[in-house]
């Protein structure tokens, strides 16, 4: 492990903790107003989760981002042992076993795997050369051994991050772009195949994201509930813990799927187009890190984690505008969850180590 001494006043991009700090302090905000009254133990543990991630981003930070890169097969191998233990011993919860019950945390391999993968693919295509079909396929086992684990919790939404990240840096990789788009396009026209495959309840959300009329108080309750929400905000908001929607539980899920919903229940028109600047202007400068990264390795791996920020962004906020299919996908930083901070704090200590390094300090 290589840490590095520094002179504070040089070389970060302060915006990487100044962003996630604020949309902490906003999913905070909302978590307190939901549960306003009835649970402050989710606040309290939002806020120490992440005061954890800060303690594990800086050291990230200081710690050589290139280090990683050897680390890759203990990384691999801790993160499917865990994938494993949770179909076999996890705890379940929401017709789903996705935790892994620690008594004091409920840890959620899942969420630490997005970030392991992304490690693991950056650490490969930076040391190929060349591009062969005996190297894709390696990668693509790579990836379908946990995708297959974690299906089986069953958590589509997580697979489809991991799936995501795979895609994004097969694109930043050599591989000519007109066979990832065949391929691509070749997957979406066979997509109904796996139909069969999807579990009673995800058949229904898709049932219900197509036609939300049709169940209104079953399977579409938690989209119809979370667009009266949304709709109730107004222009400036109802005011923190003054919701209707979440503080009479009509909302569901209203501290993570749904947070944005309360969000803009709370805040208003003006408060959720904050937030989503917020998250935007922070997937701009995580892009930004790896275009200014010095070597492949940093490129594919910043450019990984800008591309399952900006899809679990849309996806969150789209399904909360009934745009887009009920997945459980979290809003990186707001929604509440241990393992989900933990993991997106980790990503911003990486993506510090990658820019403070690009910049030629004298450490």
């Amino acid at each position: 492990m290589k840490l590095v001494r520094f002179k504070f006043s040089l070389g970060f991009d302060w915006s990487l903790f100044l962003l996630p700090l604020i949309l902490a302090g906003i999913g905070t905000a909302i978590i307190f107003s939901i549960t306003y009254g009835t649970n402050s133990s989710l606040v309290l543990s939002q806020v120490l989760f992440f005061i954890i991630g800060l303690c594990l981003a800086i050291f990230l930070t200081l710690f050589d981002y290139r280090t990683l890169k050897g680390l890759y097969l203990i990384l691999y191998i801790i993160g499917m042992i865990l994938l494993i233990l949770v179909v076999l011993f996890g705890s379940k919860s929401f017709g789903a076993t996705r935790w892994i019950d620690l008594k004091f945390f409920q840890l959620q391999p899942s969420e630490l795997f997005k970030l392991i993968i992304l490690i693991v693919l950056a650490k490969f295509f930076s040391d190929w050369q060349e591009l062969n079909w005996q190297k894709i396929l390696l990668a693509i086992f790579l990836v379908g051994a946990p995708v297959f684990l974690i299906l089986r919790q069953p958590d589509l939404g997580t697979a489809s991050v991991v799936f995501v990240g795979f895609v994004a840096i097969l694109f930043l990789s050599p591989v000519r772009k007109i066979y990832l788009i065949l391929a691509l396009a070749i997957m979406v026209a066979l997509s109904p195949l796996g139909w069969h495959f999807l579990k009673t309840y995800q058949k229904q959300r898709i049932e219900s994201f197509i036609n939300p009329s049709a169940d209104p108080h079953g399977v579409g309750y938690n989209v119809s509930q979370a667009k009266i929400a949304v709709g109730s905000g107004g222009l400036l908001g109802m005011g923190l813990g003054k919701g209707s929607q979440s503080q009479l539980n009509f909302l569901p899920v209203a501290h993570t799927d749904f947070i944005f919903a309360g969000t803009a229940e709370a805040t208003g028109f003006i408060g959720s187009t904050f937030l989503i600047l917020i998250l935007i202007l922070l997937v701009l400068r995580t892009i930004n890190v790896a275009k200014v990264a010095k070597d492949s390795f940093g490129m594919y791996l910043a450019g990984g984690i800008a591309a399952i920020f900006l899809f679990q962004i849309l996806v969150n906020i789209g399904m909360n505008l009934g745009i887009m299919p009920v997945t459980g996908i979290p809003l990186p930083f707001v929604s509440s969850g241990g393992s989900s901070m933990i993991t997106n704090m980790a990503a911003i200590g990486i993506l510090q180590s990658i820019y403070l390094r690009q910049k030629k300090i004298t450490f």
